[in-house]
């Protein structure tokens, strides 16, 4: 990512998940929290281990950062950290919070999340701690209710530009043998396709 100047004070939007694969829905969510937040900056953290889904099979992790990357190519507001691949196990994101304001102490940062997640945040590691760390931004899905942040938690919803797309919807298409291209960009079909991802199972 870009490297800003420790004392400037910039709008850093952090986006977490398994990315497995990134999809047209991601790309959507990104790009309404860029203009509605009216971000300098937002960054795709692709998680080790996801605290929801620990027993999930994932596609190996530099197999999920080259979609990613592939994907982003030439949109110079956003970018990918490694950051939580390299620390391994389950992946929390008070630990990649923590990290990030200590990066940037001058930053207001916006952590994305799922609209489903939005009612279980207290129960999120290191809750209260969490909450003071960032603002969090929920993703409905189309047709979600926009229930109220529950405290001490601090946060909206985005308005967005709702694609009912799934990462399993994809990964079984493409077991499947069924076409994806309407589902993610070209690029994250070719990562696929050269590293004959989500064929052997529909996991």
């Amino acid at each position: 990512m870009p490297i800003f100047p420790s004392k400037e004070s910039i709008r850093l939007a952090l986006y977490g998940g398994s990315f497995n694969p990134f999809h047209w829905g991601h790309l959507a969510i990104a790009e309404a929290a860029y203009e509605e937040l009216k971000l300098d900056h937002l960054v795709f953290i692709p998680a080790a281990r996801s605290p929801f889904k620990p027993d999930q099979e994932l596609a190996s992790d530099q197999a999920r950062l080259r979609m990613l990357r592939a994907a982003l190519q030439g949109r110079s507001h956003f970018s990918v950290d490694d950051w939580e691949l390299n620390q391994g196990g389950v992946s929390y994101s008070i630990h990649t919070l923590q990290e990030y304001s200590g990066r940037f102490p001058n930053a207001q940062l916006f952590y994305l999340i799922g609209g489903d997640h939005v009612r279980t945040l207290p129960k999120w590691k290191s809750a209260e701690h969490l909450a003071q760390l960032a603002e969090f931004i929920a993703a409905p899905r189309p047709g979600q209710a926009h229930t109220p942040m529950p405290a001490p938690f601090q946060g909206r919803w985005l308005d967005g530009f709702h694609l009912d797309i799934s990462a399993s919807q994809i990964r079984n298409r493409v077991h499947s043998g069924k076409p994806v291209d309407f589902l993610t960009p070209a690029r994250v079909i070719e990562v696929i396709n050269d590293l004959h991802l989500y064929q052997q199972t529909a996991h």
